[in-house]
């Protein structure tokens, strides 16, 4: 039988898009998250929320990493 773990930590962070023209961009927003996660080194990835707040240039596109350290195990 597999032991559940008493406690579970995910960490996380967000970024978006700067404000202004552009904002709305999903491909600019993946390609920071993307930069960012690699930055970090091994991690594994938990969830990837992509957000929406609406702004005079349209949509601005934020999005929140969720993940896990290897001594988080």
């Amino acid at each position: 039988m597999n032991e559940t773990p008493r406690h579970w930590t995910v960490r996380h962070f967000s970024q978006a898009n700067p404000a202004g023209p552009g904002c709305d961009s999903v491909p600019a927003l993946l390609r920071r998250l993307a930069d960012a996660i690699e930055a970090l080194g091994p991690v594994e990835v938990q969830d990837v929320v992509i957000e929406s707040e609406t702004t005079e240039h349209g949509p601005w596109r934020s999005g929140t990493v969720y993940f896990r350290l290897p001594e988080d195990s």
